[in-house]
């Protein structure tokens, strides 16, 4: 398990996000999509669009896709396939018809499997000191019902949304702004488009190529019809009282969701497009037939003729992926699911796969140092007892016990294939010390105990903690009543709550909670040019300081500014990042963003590297023995490219 596959070394090397333009300042990056010689590949029509081509409803494949098509080309790891079928894939809750677009994964530009640029949509990218984009889209390139796709739609977004007051109140997507300045956005002809700042900009890339990416796009000639730029009042008006909306505004934003993928109307460049409005209990994504990428044999993608969301109940899924309910599924599995979906793998003709997660830790505690509670507050923010609670977690037991010892035990910091790897990172205040815990809340002040031998608060108050979490997976369950037992040997007692994701969110975001398991950092796997912004408080989704996140990314307008001089040096430091053109400045200010992360302890990280199962049927092929298995970046399957999956 400690060995490190050719993969995780390819993934290592490519998680310089911003490094592959951000090398020599002065030097233009041109990324293009893979070449061919149209010339010698024969366009075939796809059987199931026959019928629509032979009544003139469709035109003819080489009318429908672009002058230069995305063509995939054969590795060792992926070849030819064929058309036809449906992908079934199962989901827990109807607002995940968005995985459309989570699995379709097509970008403007997007990773690869090994995590390095490669332009999707467009035909190609080039970037000029790090902070100049020039994009050429694929000549002929159509939206999902036929209309152009061209720079006319980037124009609608730049010019008649993100800087319209009534759509954006606050501005275009704060996305778009890196230090504090706005993108010049030029409209050079039908099919190129500039985006450039005056400052570097490191994340314009990754953003465009996340998995819920930034769409700086819409497609006009659709959108028009709800804006009120493009329509007499009266007639406006009339659309809105048949759609119940509140006013024109809200119309137009609720017919724009092309991440949500809500507007079964909406036209769209993904491989599947949704046919059904929610709510409902079963999604139905029918192929693009104007979709750019082909085959070598000049095939159109996708391959399956559908892919179909099943919406089941988060406990139901495993038990039906085990009857053999799925073709293709992670979601929703955890590995302790892994024993009981072997068992199904002949009698359902499916197959089980063991991919890496590459999360700081599989889950990791979070004290809330904005808690509202004065007391807690004030606890949490004391590293001593956050060093406390750490020693006295047993990961060894845990990792025995909920992962039969396949795990790494360590704190929620960068991996060991990280080029910032330092073992005392990842292990500072990690052993199992009871003794050490106990000195450290007797230094506290935490002497006084009750009669069931529960260390008290200043206040009086018994050390009862509930630790709150999603209730999504038994594992968080088994995982905190492990740590409850030993905890209690320090005298805290703990009681798990579980609820929904949204409601623990909007729980920490308010500072209701005191502490809440949750996943570790998304991307562990890190070099000095990936972004420091989950080690830092920047962000209201970082539970350990929502308050301190929300009140950057509102600019100050809500939550609380920092006011401790260590989280706050983390974000003077995130600044200098920023700011940084050097690898060798950049790695100085991550060492220095790890050494305080691990010293102070400000998430409790648990085990990570916990094998994910994937289950696929046996006859679906092109998808990879070993993968990695992430929501960002990887999009989940979306980076193996899911419109290339086919039956034997």
């Amino acid at each position: 398990m400690k060995s490190r596959s050719g993969l995780q070394k390819l993934f290592l090397v490519a998680t310089s996000i911003a490094a592959l333009f951000f090398q020599a300042v002065a030097r233009a990056d041109s990324y293009h999509s893979p070449v061919a010689d149209l010339s010698s590949i024969a366009f075939k029509e796809t059987p199931s669009l026959l019928d629509q081509v032979a009544s003139g409803k469709l035109p003819p494949v080489a009318e429908r896709l672009p002058l230069t098509p995305f063509v995939v080309k054969q590795s060792h790891s992926w070849e030819p396939g064929k058309h036809g079928g449906t992908i079934n894939s199962l989901i827990g809750k109807a607002k995940d018809v968005r995985l459309f677009v989570v699995y379709g994964y097509a970008r403007l530009v997007g990773y690869t499997p090994e995590l390095e640029f490669t332009p999707d949509i467009l035909e190609k990218m080039e970037v000029e000191d790090g902070r100049i984009f020039t994009m050429t889209l694929r000549k002929g390139h159509k939206w999902s019902d036929g209309a152009p796709f061209t720079s006319e739609d980037f124009r609608y977004f730049w010019e008649d949304v993100a800087n319209n007051a009534e759509l954006q109140p606050f501005g275009p997507p704060a996305e778009l702004i890196i230090d504090g300045h706005l993108p010049t956005v030029e409209i050079i002809d039908e099919i190129t488009v500039r985006y450039s700042w005056p400052v570097p900009n490191p994340f314009f890339l990754p953003q465009l190529a996340s998995t819920a990416p930034l769409f700086i796009y819409q497609p006009a000639h659709y959108m028009k019809q709800f804006h009120a730029r493009y329509n007499p009042p009266e007639e406006l008006e009339k659309k809105v009282q048949k759609a119940d909306a509140r006013n024109w505004v809200q119309l137009h934003n609720r017919r724009a969701r092309q991440y949500k993928y809500t507007n079964p109307k909406l036209p769209s460049l993904q491989p599947w497009i949704n046919t059904v409005k929610p709510p409902s209990t079963r999604f139905v994504g029918v192929r693009n037939p104007f979709y750019h990428r082909i085959d070598e044999l000049g095939q159109q993608l996708p391959y399956a003729d559908e892919m179909v969301l099943s919406v089941a109940g988060g406990g139901l899924i495993p038990a039906k992926v085990g009857s053999g309910d799925a073709n293709i599924q992670a979601r929703e599995l955890s590995f302790s699911d892994y024993t009981f979906l072997k068992r199904g793998e002949k009698q359902n003709n499916y197959l089980v796969r063991l991919w890496k997660t590459v999360r700081g830790s599989h889950y990791a505690l979070y004290p809330n140092l904005n808690v509202n509670d004065p007391g807690w507050r004030a606890l949490n923010r004391d590293k001593r007892f956050r060093h406390a609670l750490s020693l006295a977690v047993n990961r060894r037991e845990l990792n025995q016990v909920l992962f039969y010892g396949l795990g790494l035990e360590g704190n929620n910091n960068v991996l060991p294939d990280s080029t910032l790897y330092k073992e005392d990172y990842f292990k500072r205040w990690t052993s199992f010390d009871l003794k050490q815990a106990n000195l450290l809340l007797d230094e506290i002040g935490l002497t006084s105990r009750n009669d069931e031998g529960l260390r008290l608060l200043p206040d009086g108050r018994p050390m009862q903690i509930i630790v709150e979490t999603a209730g999504e997976s038994s594992e968080e369950i088994d995982a905190l009543e492990l740590i409850h037992d030993s905890w209690l040997k320090i005298g805290i007692k703990i009681y798990p709550k579980p609820s929904q994701r949204e409601v623990l969110r909007n729980r920490i975001f308010a500072g209701e909670t005191i502490l809440s398991l949750w996943f570790g950092n998304q991307n562990a796997l890190l070099t000095p040019h990936s972004s420091p912004e989950e080690f830092t408080p920047r962000m209201q989704q970082s539970f350990q300081w929502p308050k301190w996140g929300q009140f950057v990314e509102t600019k100050g307008n809500a939550g609380e500014e920092v006011d401790i001089p260590e989280a706050l040096e983390l974000n003077n430091l995130y600044v200098l990042w920023l700011k940084s053109h050097s690898s060798a400045e950049k790695r100085a200010i991550w060492n220095r963003i790890l050494e305080i992360s691990s010293e102070e302890t400000f998430s409790i990280g648990l085990v990570a590297e916990i094998p994910q199962p994937v289950v696929l049927s046996a006859n679906l092929k092109n998808l990879p023995l070993e993968g990695f298995y992430n929501w960002e970046p990887g999009s989940l399957f979306g980076v193996y490219k899911p419109d290339g999956f086919w039956f034997e």
